[in-house]
């Protein structure tokens, strides 16, 4: 074990400098977030999305523990902070967003299909818990192939009670496959609480049927999620099969634009607001208010130059509006 007062780690894992590259991090993904929200409210942004304010912890605490672009991503349909956290150009993203031919997938996608096949993102699903089959078959190619990469497959608690959840835990156990699943539990499924539609007290304890490692952990604490998926990348890359990882969290907005949030009470969401993860962060770096204040605007300064691109960006050709879609 390291001795963090001695070496001067944050955390007893991250460098200052690392320290800082999270928050700012974790700053843009929020500061995209709320633009984005804000631009679709405006109707510049079409079809619907699915916001993460609030679970950026889980987001930067997971890219800084895996390798990305070397590893494999398969990502939630709430996935624009795990875009983002795995290198992702805002650029890019914003043109994504509006529907432009500069986005990743040349405006195709929207909010919830964005991809980058180059960097081994490989896009998230419109279905729940779609991205799971896709994961097995991706950990069987990353060991036929004997490469030392991983997969790292996300989803919802409302996605672990789909029969892909247990189908998929159950093949990748049988055939040791190098693939991390990550729940993201921000305690709603859609509507329903996790309280009354699973019975056991974590969704980690689900990964015992399969004879896997399981684990929940503090998803608002970006450390605690680092420590945690380390452990399972070691796990996993090292061929012992796959790894599940549970961090709980808490989303700020309603499901989706079109979710009232009628099943939920303001100061149970007040609450969860108290334990955001980057004030947290920021108190374990010793940040003042003002220091986050300033990479804040940074970090809005960044995605207002994102927006002018999208915005300078040109539209997809009518002729071509159907080349790279196949559904």
């Amino acid at each position: 074990m390291v001795n963090s007062q001695a070496e001067g780690l944050i955390g007893g894992v991250f460098t200052r400098e690392k320290a800082l590259d999270l928050i700012d991090t974790m700053l843009l993904v929020r500061s995209f977030e709320e633009n984005a929200e804000e631009m679709f409210s405006l109707g510049k942004v079409h079809g619907t999305m699915h916001l993460s304010i609030g679970q950026e912890g889980v987001a930067v605490g997971t890219a800084s523990a895996l390798r990305p672009r070397h590893d494999y991503l398969l990502n939630v349909h709430r996935g624009h902070g795990h875009f983002l956290a795995w290198g992702g150009d805002v650029n890019r993203m914003m043109a994504e967003f509006t529907g432009k031919e500069t986005g990743y997938c040349r405006g195709r996608g929207g909010s919830m299909h964005i991809a980058d096949v180059e960097a081994n993102n490989l896009g998230a699903q419109g279905i729940v818990g779609g991205n799971m089959p896709i994961s097995v078959g991706v950990g069987l190619s990353i060991k036929a192939h004997q490469t030392d990469q991983v997969a790292l497959c996300i989803f919802g608690d409302g996605a672990s009670n789909e029969g892909a959840f247990h189908e998929s835990l159950n093949m990748a156990s049988i055939w040791k496959l190098p693939v991390i699943y990550l729940c993201e539990n921000n305690a709603y499924g859609m509507s329903m609480s996790i309280k009354k539609a699973i019975n056991v007290p974590h969704i980690s304890d689900r990964a015992s049927a399969y004879g896997i490692p399981g684990v929940t952990v503090d998803g608002n604490d970006v450390v605690e999620v680092y420590k945690a998926m380390k452990l399972a990348e070691e796990y996993t890359r090292s061929g012992n099969g796959p790894y599940l990882v549970e961090a709980e969290t808490y989303r700020w907005k309603g499901h989706s634009k079109s979710d009232k949030q009628a099943y939920r009470t303001r100061d149970e969401v007040k609450e969860w607001m108290s334990k955001e993860p980057i004030q947290r962060f920021a108190k374990v770096i010793g940040m003042g208010e003002e220091e986050v204040e300033q990479r804040r605007l940074t970090a809005r300064e960044k995605i207002k130059k994102a927006v002018e691109f999208a915005e300078s960006s040109p539209e997809p050709a009518v002729k071509d509006i159907l080349e790279g879609v196949y559904a």
